[in-house]
């Protein structure tokens, strides 16, 4: 594609439609993009340059007039976010030969990284599990409700909301409907699968006059996991209480404990293993690249091990220690 007829408000429209075409971006999602790109766009021409022609000084220069009108750094971060895409976006299109913003560290947001559980911590929840619950069905519901939202990195809502319909004939992979009425697939590890299977044969033949059983005849019928809310179906509230109650028969503090504080896990534990980023972003439903960034923490810790554990040089200073010793 040229570049040189389409003028920056052009060569952001492509950019927004690429988006929107190849990356699946959302609506809200490409709404702010065109909004931070129009004001980098009309700064830039305020100042005698373009999309093609800017520098990384440039770009700079522009952050600072962020700063300067008081915009906060998440704002800020957010504006260069937008940059850095339409920047590496240029160079793919050879528009542009280099990529001004791909070394800029910017003003950054205020680093929250995902509170989250180590593997040892989600292994003794589930080694917990078989005490939690009054009785067999109640048992092989927490089972499966956790092993769900472990091995898929599923929201709550979409947990609670399965269809049964979409869990029947062991699937490998389930049909989620996420944020937006998005669809995505995401693989079920074994004990998933076997979780699912024993649930669903419990629910399934649950006897007529059983409280399960009346639940499934009723507006729960549709439900993967029914219940008595308006719904038809098991509330996130309750899911969060379980979490609660599982975490206590962990000795685990309740309150760092919740089904976002699993799905962060789900993504943590997956790069950890060297999962590519943008399958994690896939897999948990982020529409932006940049919402599934905050992971990074990981790739960072894990590059270092890398250097201390392999780089020559880190193992020769390791042995002058011991030798010193």
């Amino acid at each position: 594609m040229s570049s040189g007829r389409l003028g920056d408000q052009g060569r952001i429209s492509a950019f927004l439609d690429a988006q929107a075409a190849e990356a699946g971006a959302a609506r809200n999602t490409l709404l702010a993009y065109g909004r931070d790109l129009k004001d980098f766009s009309d700064w830039l021409t305020a100042h005698d340059q373009s999309l093609l022609t800017v520098t990384r000084e440039g770009i700079e220069d522009y952050l600072s007039h962020c700063n300067a009108q008081g915009l906060s750094r998440a704002t800020r971060a957010r504006r260069l976010s937008a940059i850095r895409q339409i920047t590496r976006f240029a160079l793919e299109e050879g528009w542009r030969e280099d990529d001004p913003a791909g070394r800029i560290s910017g003003p950054g947001r205020a680093q929250r990284l995902p509170k989250v559980l180590d593997r040892a911590e989600v292994q003794a929840m589930l080694d917990a599990l078989p005490r939690l619950g009054r009785n067999e069905v109640e048992r092989a519901r927490n089972l499966v409700l956790v092993e769900l939202i472990y091995a898929t990195g599923m929201r709550v809502s979409e947990l609670v909301s399965l269809p049964v319909g979409a869990c029947r004939g062991n699937p490998a992979l389930l049909m989620i409907r996420g944020k937006g009425g998005k669809e995505r697939m995401v693989p079920l590890s074994e004990p998933a699968r076997a979780a699912l299977a024993a649930w669903l044969k419990l629910r399934d033949n649950a006897p007529a006059d059983s409280a399960l059983g009346k639940l499934v005849a009723g507006k729960g019928a549709r439900w993967l996991f029914p219940a008595s809310s308006r719904e038809g179906h098991m509330t996130r509230q309750a899911m969060n209480t379980l979490l609660g109650q599982l975490a206590l028969a962990a000795g685990i503090d309740p309150a760092r404990v919740s089904p976002h504080v699993i799905r962060h896990a789900f993504a943590t534990h997956l790069l950890e293993g060297g999962a590519d980023l943008r399958v994690i972003q896939t897999l948990l439903g982020h529409a932006d690249l940049g919402t599934t960034e905050i992971y990074t923490h990981v790739l960072d810790k894990r590059m270092r091990d890398l250097v201390l554990n392999h780089h020559p040089l880190a193992n020769a200073e390791a042995r002058r220690k011991r030798n010193r010793e």
